[in-house]
């Protein structure tokens, strides 16, 4: 089936993505339902950021972007009830549910489970220029250096 996709499908999806968000920042990488990688307009210029498509920036894209969204954490038989009621529930001594919230729209952005204690994951760190060269025949611009 690959064969019968468009070339250029990847662009397409950005711009249809691009035309949903309420930033002009050009999207370079989508990470999430509404999370993307972008290129910043404004300075530092060109620096590659996460931003929630409200236009929330996270910071850099090599950082964990959940450390600066709000956190909930349901680690108590009554917080789980509310999603896991009953003999769907587990043990709250064996597992956390956290969940990442925008600060900015409130958007539910991310949901992890994890042993209580446990670090917050970083799930996904890209190498931007490899996938753009290497699986989309395009270079990207170089991003200026960081202190």
């Amino acid at each position: 089936m690959s064969q019968y996709k468009d070339d250029d499908r990847f662009f397409k999806y950005i711009d249809i993505l691009q035309e949903r968000v309420a930033f002009k920042d050009p999207i370079l990488l989508p990470i999430g339902e509404h999370l993307h990688i972008v290129s910043k307009k404004k300075e530092p210029q060109g620096e590659r950021v996460v931003k929630c498509s409200c236009g929330y920036e996270f910071g850099h894209y090599t950082e964990n972007w959940k450390l600066k969204a709000v956190i909930n954490v349901r680690n108590d038989e009554e917080a789980i009830a509310e999603i896991y009621p009953g003999r769907h529930s587990y043990d709250p001594e064996w597992m956390e549910i956290r969940e990442f919230i925008c600060p900015s729209c409130a958007r539910l952005l991310e949901v992890e489970a994890a042993a209580p204690g446990y670090p917050i994951v970083f799930d996904f760190l890209p190498y931007l220029e490899t996938f753009y060269r290497d699986w989309l025949g395009k270079e990207l611009p170089a991003e200026p250096k960081r202190d």
